[in-house]
């Protein structure tokens, strides 16, 4: 019971907080009710942890927290004595996709022979319908050239670690979800560069091997780093298993902020609809991605599976690939738009399919 009321307590204090934020605002303007917003989201992340359904969302509540800070306070985000922030989002990158590869093994790969034709649809769509969804989008956007190409490298990434999780929530084949995810990460130095340059060339220069060899560095070294720790050091290091998820997820959150921090002001003009084009891009992923699983005439657990596979993203490469082209500020905010937003949509759906019975055919 104490603890309930403490997370009651929080819940109140954050709720202040929003008020005394909508107050200032309508008194001296937004600008001047940044304490209070942060000091909300902050304090709604405690909450949520309180609460069975909400818990899910805390940490997507800490990154609005951030993303904040980062709008408000952008000075502390982009240099400190000197060094600017930006130069850690590449190790920060291979952290986490080292993080990914001491979860994976070579198992992970068996489901090619187990499961081809899942894995053959699950892949093909996610490299066909999510990159021609940014090029689609990006040209509709009206954006400026650099941050319209961001909408369209989001598209062609491989899938995440994120992906997995929802599978698992929404009662999808976790299996399948993982062979796809791993075998789209294998694939990336080949189809996202090129993908890249035939869709993205028309908007920005893109150096193909010079991309190629920047996803190897960011996740095909780390990952096979990874796999070789787990297979023979892991069992030895167990208190690293619990550690990297922590990591993980810190980093996401610097990288986010230090993107948000350099794209500030790009950022506040084209903020609300670059949101509403990285929440289309995403919804429409997981329909076409459920639709072409139903194409296939692949069971509800399968479809399910193609949707969030294809709806979901490795913003986090994007970001790092952004970074490569020396445009973190215009490239990369879409990818720091779209990983938030991602997270969300995807703790939804896969909540609401983890209360829908599965109806094989």
């Amino acid at each position: 019971m104490k603890n309930i009321d403490i997370y009651k307590v929080i819940a109140g204090l954050a709720i202040l907080c929003l008020l005394i934020a909508c107050v200032r605002t309508g008194q001296d303007g937004i600008a001047n009710a940044g304490p209070f917003i942060i000091a909300f989201f902050v304090l709604s992340s405690i909450a949520f942890r309180g609460s069975v359904r909400l818990k899910g969302f805390s940490y997507t509540v800490v990154i609005f927290a951030a993303v904040t800070t980062a709008l408000y306070y952008p000075q502390y985000f982009i240099t400190v004595n000197g060094f600017k922030l930006s130069t850690l989002i590449t190790p920060l990158l291979q952290l986490i996709m080292f993080g990914m590869g001491t979860s994976m093994g070579l198992k992970d790969f068996a489901g090619v022979i187990k499961m081809p034709r899942g894995v053959f649809v699950g892949v093909g769509s996610h490299f066909i319908i999510m990159p021609l969804l940014g090029f689609a989008l990006a040209k509709l956007s009206g954006f400026p050239p650099e941050i319209a190409a961001g909408i369209i490298l989001v598209g062609c990434s491989p899938n995440g670690m994120a992906s997995n999780v929802m599978s698992y929530l929404a009662k999808a084949n976790l299996a399948l979800s993982i062979t796809i995810t791993a075998v789209s990460t294998m694939l990336a130095p080949i189809f996202t560069p090129l993908l890249m340059k035939l869709l993205g060339g028309a908007f920005i220069k893109i150096d193909v091997l010079s991309m190629m060899w920047d996803i190897v560095k960011i996740v095909i070294i780390p990952i096979g780093a990874g796999i070789l720790f787990n297979k023979y050091l892991l069992k030895r290091a167990l208190w690293l298993e619990k550690l990297m998820p922590l990591v993980s997820m810190f980093g996401i959150a610097l990288i986010i902020v230090i993107i948000t921090a350099a794209g500030r002001s790009s950022l506040l003009n084209i903020g609300f609809m670059l949101i509403l084009l990285m929440l289309i891009h995403n919804l429409s992923g997981y329909t076409l991605g459920y639709w072409a699983g139903r194409l296939f005439r692949m069971p509800e657990r399968d479809c399910r599976t193609m949707a969030i596979e294809v709806g979901m993203q490795n913003a986090g490469l994007a970001s790092g690939l952004a970074k490569g082209l020396g445009k973190i500020a215009t490239v990369g905010l879409a990818p720091a738009v779209f990983g938030p937003l991602m997270n969300i949509t995807g703790s939804l759906l896969a909540n609401y399919w983890h209360r829908k019975p599965l109806k094989e055919r």
